[in-house]
């Protein structure tokens, strides 16, 4: 059985009658879905690149409180508090926090497997670590630590504010470096009420509703901004995604925010028309 059928079977059996079953058949969620399945099946890590890697210059890093620039990843996760300051909602699930605390009764979180990481709040990388650091040299002589260590360009691309949020340390330790995808339109829980999925097999991760136009958007900034390759197929759900869930308010208090400690913000958030340039 092709891919692609096994991704959208889960929505057709869940229609009531031959009606919705044709309704749901032609749906664009549904081609969407197939569309993927089949990038899946041929893309994999092999998947044609969209663009190819550029050459970026890193720029000094700073660490103090008071200063703006760009900081490594042990500096971002002390300023990223004071960014999400008055914003303490994770980003997967959308459980409110306290300092590292996580409150599973705001947003009917159970965990999966692991009471410890699920308790508290940890900092994802929306694009992985691995994708940022796995080509280059420094990965291969000692992997994200040698790279933290000795690659300037990728502890620029680490501590990049853009690409950081609060999410609970489960799903972001079972998230690890997946890809984003979509496979169901009504996810079966996997952690209570929250509204993320991970496919294991698959190694897909399938990220809530509220957040996909903001998480394709920081995707394709920091695949743009550190000239990363990214497969067409990932590309075309990110540009589909950036789309169809335009700027919220959300996203501009958090990039004003990133532009006074970083001086430098998600150019797809401030000024939304370049979209068509990125996903022309």
């Amino acid at each position: 059985m092709r891919l692609s059928v096994l991704f959208v079977s889960s929505l057709f059996l869940s229609a009531c009658d031959s009606r919705s079953l044709d309704q749901v058949a032609k749906s664009p969620e549904v081609r969407q879905l197939a569309a993927l399945g089949e990038a899946m099946l041929h893309a994999g890590n092999n998947g044609a690149a969209a663009e190819p890697a550029a050459k970026v210059k890193p720029e000094p890093l700073v660490s103090g409180s008071k200063a703006s620039g760009h900081r490594d990843f042990t500096a971002a996760k002390r300023i990223l508090p004071r960014v999400y300051s008055g914003m303490e909602v994770d980003y997967y699930c959308g459980c409110r926090y306290q300092g590292k605390a996580v409150d599973w009764a705001s947003c009917g979180y159970q965990p999966r497997k692991s009471e410890a990481r699920a308790s508290r709040i940890e900092w994802e990388h929306v694009v992985p670590a691995w994708v940022l650091g796995h080509q280059r040299q420094c990965w291969q002589q000692g992997g994200r630590k040698a790279c933290s260590q000795n690659d300037a360009l990728f502890r620029m691309a680490e501590g990049d504010l853009n690409n950081l949020v609060p999410a609970v340390g489960e799903v972001n330790g079972d998230r690890g470096n997946f890809a984003y995808g979509a496979w169901e339109l009504h996810p079966r829980p996997m952690y209570g009420q929250c509204q993320s999925i991970v496919d294991f097999k698959l190694k897909r991760f399938q990220p809530r509703e509220a957040v996909r136009g903001s998480a394709a958007r920081i995707t394709l900034y920091m695949h743009q901004r550190y000239g990363l390759s990214m497969s067409r197929q990932d590309r075309q759900l990110m540009c589909a995604w950036a789309r169809q869930y335009p700027v919220d308010e959300w996203e501009k208090q958090r990039d004003r925010r990133i532009r006074q400690w970083q001086g430098e913000g998600n150019f797809l958030v401030s000024q939304p028309d370049s979209l068509a340039a990125v996903c022309k």
